[in-house]
């Protein structure tokens, strides 16, 4: 889903868990007619229990409450969580649950990875923020950086739809509450916003082709902070071409990585990028988790997307693109202080080092992970199905067995376009 630019919204900028978890639990809280929560991870700690109360809160409210989490992020959550909603009367979906094969779980890829929070069909949240103490910053050292919006106003009814898409594919959704119109929305702020759904239908591209386009057409200053950067041939060529047509493009990439290796595939690209005038920042504090970016003045975007082939080519993603020159100046001032304080410079040095057989690597390497998505089609998980979780636990948990002689039903539904042909 690829909509139209709404004028008259309103957002907010909301950095990590200490912006995010109490604006949105404090919407959530006051709901009173529905609140429609898609995210990756959902942990059973301090901020997994704040989000369960203030879902039953607004379940108490007279709001219908529905959830959709990952099969694979949150595949770990107890029976005794799950009940404490289920037995408040809201519902928990769980997106391509499948059974573990020698204790590992299977559902590597084509994940629900999008984070969207819909109250009453006036307020949005989207980013890349999970609920977990990992974005607080007393978690210690591991802390995540990431960021999200909060949305007020017109483009709230395009966000709202969106997520309705992907519930109204579970059984009974008919009941579920419409979109306010666009129309009908009141008018909150300068802001114009654009809702963009990567899905594995009819929107493969968007997200990427989204970014492609405002490259070709910046003119000062790119930036782009982004956890996973791995991108396909096509943006990384415009990202080369804008810089050496005069546009300043920055990069802030992992220095403090939770998964190494991620780092180090991006590594192979440094070079390849710094020698047409790229600068690379690597954010040295902590584990980078945003996904974030701005073109000129007057563009940006936020949400759940990385530039690597999970998020490109496989994942379901949501991104907020901001047209609001405060917005957009705010978020080039947080990010030229958070290169400046807390990150290191890549240098032509330094990416020369040991060049000689990093070179081959990177090559093999990077044409390897550009057909990747391609590969993981022949995989079982290439069809993704919906299911509601039971109190006895996420349906990830259970053998396909188990889960066919459970009493909740199962609702097996492809969203997947070559099961649909």
């Amino acid at each position: 889903m690829n909509s139209a630019w709404r004028e008259g919204n309103q957002v907010q900028l909301l950095i990590n868990g200490e912006g995010f978890y109490p604006a949105v639990f404090d919407s959530i809280r006051q709901a009173k007619q529905q609140v429609l929560l898609e995210t990756f991870i959902i942990f059973d700690d301090d901020v997994g229990k704040q989000l369960r109360d203030a879902l039953i809160q607004a379940a108490n409210n007279g709001a219908q409450v529905e959830i959709m989490v990952d099969g694979y992020g949150t595949a770990e959550l107890g029976s005794d969580y799950i009940a404490g909603l289920t037995d408040a009367g809201i519902n928990v979906h769980m997106y391509d649950p499948r059974p573990r094969v020698m204790g590992y779980r299977t559902n590597i890829f084509r994940r629900l990875h999008r984070k969207i929070v819909v109250v009453d069909g006036k307020e949005a949240y989207v980013g890349g923020i999970n609920f977990g103490n990992d974005h607080l910053a007393a978690y210690g050292p591991k802390t995540k950086q990431d960021y999200a919006v909060r949305v007020v106003g017109p483009g709230v009814s395009d966000i709202h739809q969106a997520s309705l898409d992907l519930f109204n594919l579970v059984p009974g959704a008919a009941q579920r509450m419409a979109p306010i119109p666009a129309s009908e929305q009141p008018h909150a702020g300068d802001a114009a916003i654009q809702i963009a759904i990567r899905d594995n239908d009819q929107h493969k591209r968007d997200i990427e082709q989204q970014y492609i386009d405002v490259i070709r057409g910046a003119s000062q200053r790119l930036s782009i902070a982004n956890a996973y950067f791995y991108p396909g041939y096509h943006l990384l060529r415009e990202l080369r071409r804008a810089a050496r047509r005069g546009v300043k493009v920055t990069l802030i990439l992992q220095g403090e990585p939770d998964m190494p290796w991620v780092r180090a595939l991006g590594q192979l690209l440094y070079g390849y990028l710094i020698k047409d005038g790229v600068v690379i920042h690597e954010y040295c504090r902590r584990p980078l988790h945003g996904k974030v970016a701005l073109v000129d003045d007057d563009w940006a975007s936020v949400g759940s997307s990385n530039l690597d082939p999970l998020s490109l080519s496989l994942n379901l993603e949501a991104n907020v693109n901001i047209r609001d020159r405060q917005f957009t100046q705010d978020l080039y001032q947080h990010l030229t202080t958070l290169a400046a304080d807390q990150c290191q410079e890549i240098t032509q040095e330094t990416v020369l080092r040991g060049y000689w057989w990093r070179a081959p690597l990177a090559f093999i390497g990077y044409h390897f992970t550009r057909h990747f998505p391609a590969m993981t089609g022949l995989l079982p998980a290439h069809t993704p199905r919906l299911k509601p979780a039971s109190q006895s636990g996420l349906q990830s948990e259970q053998t396909l067995e188990q889960a066919q002689s459970a009493d909740t039903p199962l609702s097996t539904l492809s969203l997947d376009e070559e099961s649909r042909r």
